[in-house]
């Protein structure tokens, strides 16, 4: 019996990833109808995170926050084991929000440390902490003061919310936030390796998909400078230069610094949950995929991850995506045998969004159709 692992991410602004798999393992089904199907949606701690959690076997959490402009967001965390996994975009995520300049500067990572308490609260014995696709470039700032921190100018008085309001910032107490924590282990799951500061970091990389400008941007970063001296004077480790400090506009380094977090491969942490590698080992096909396929897919994110271990155990891979931004040669340096990009068959990009899941069945039935006949 043929047996294939399905294993995508999500397609963003189009189906989740356990979405994805569905469609993809009827396309499959189509083409093979004994075949043993594995469905195995990952993530790698950006949006969507939760989404394979609770195919995972954990609990929702619903809470209501502060979004990252103030308003009162509907946002979640899950629950698997003990430990909660708070995904940093369900409450101050960029959907939430109109990208300018004005807001680049103003948005806040507060919610965010509502998640964290919310979850100490209700007695998790560990957190991790995904990242990515936040509106915010606040360094964490909102978050540890959530949490009890204190983020003052040189007059002791609180400087506010939102990144550009650091640039006044003299003093962090961070004190109250660890004995919130107490025992309680943080990690931070992330596949950016961007540092907090520079030409690499969190303003100048993120920042203009949030609205920020030049100006906004060299201002960001110069008020994530001034956060860091003041973590640094509050007894935190440096984050200044720090892999992956930068990571959901500087949220991670906020949460090492401020929570003694450590840094974890998002994928890896997933993938874990998720039974994925152990499913890879023995297949006779692994199909995998995402939205856009393109340069960043190379750099640590899960389809890249999901390539790495089909070459591990020899099993062909195949990767359908809504849109394919790599040549011949880097698919072949994944280990792919087959592939197709959905906005190739479709007459527009609104159409092959919204037709998504009919699409990936099609092409997966004639990839899979294609690899049996050889």
């Amino acid at each position: 019996m043929t047996r294939v692992v399905i294993a995508p991410d999500k397609f963003k602004g189009s189906l989740t990833a356990v979405e994805a798999a569905a469609a993809i393992a009827d396309g499959v089904r189509d083409a093979l109808p004994g075949a043993e199907v594995s469905s195995c949606p990952v993530a790698d701690g950006g949006e969507g995170t939760l989404d394979v959690l609770v195919a995972a076997g954990g609990r929702l959490v619903e809470v209501p926050v502060r979004g990252p402009l103030d308003d009162t967001v509907d946002a979640s965390y899950v629950m698997l084991d003990g430990t909660a996994y708070i995904e940093s975009a369900r409450a101050c995520g960029i959907e939430f929000v109109e990208p300018s300049p004005e807001v680049a500067l103003a948005a806040h990572t507060w919610g965010v440390g509502e998640l964290l308490a919310h979850a100490l609260d209700n007695g998790a014995r560990r957190l991790v902490l995904t990242v990515g696709g936040t509106a915010s470039t606040d360094g964490g700032a909102g978050m540890l003061a959530a949490l009890g921190a204190g983020v003052f100018d040189a007059f002791n008085a609180p400087v506010g919310l939102g990144g550009g309001t650091l640039g006044r910032v003299a003093l962090a107490e961070l004190g109250p936030v660890r004995e919130r924590l107490g025992s309680v282990e943080v990690a931070v799951a992330t596949d950016v390796t961007n540092p907090l500061l520079g030409p690499r970091g969190a303003a100048a990389i993120f920042g203009p998909q949030k609205g920020a400008g030049p100006r906004e941007v060299e201002q960001l970063d110069a008020s994530l400078a001034r956060w860091a001296q003041a973590l640094r004077n509050a007894g935190a480790p440096d984050v200044s230069d720090l892999p992956g400090a930068g990571a959901g506009g500087g949220v991670a380094a906020g949460a090492i610094a401020g929570l003694g977090a450590s840094v974890e491969s998002g994928f890896q942490l997933i993938a874990g949950l998720t039974g994925v590698a152990g499913a890879i080992e023995g297949a006779d096909l692994v199909i995998t995929g995402e939205g856009s396929l393109d340069e960043q897919s190379l750099d640590g994110k899960a389809p890249a991850g999901i390539a790495a271990r089909a070459r591990e155990h020899a099993v062909p891979l195949m990767v359908l995506a809504g849109r394919i931004q790599l040549d011949q040669s880097q698919l072949a340096g994944l280990g792919v045998v087959g592939s197709a990009a959905l906005i190739d068959h479709a007459p527009s990009l609104d159409h092959a969004r919204a037709h998504a899941a009919e699409l990936l069945r099609e092409r997966a039935g004639e990839l899979v159709r294609a690899w049996a006949r050889t």
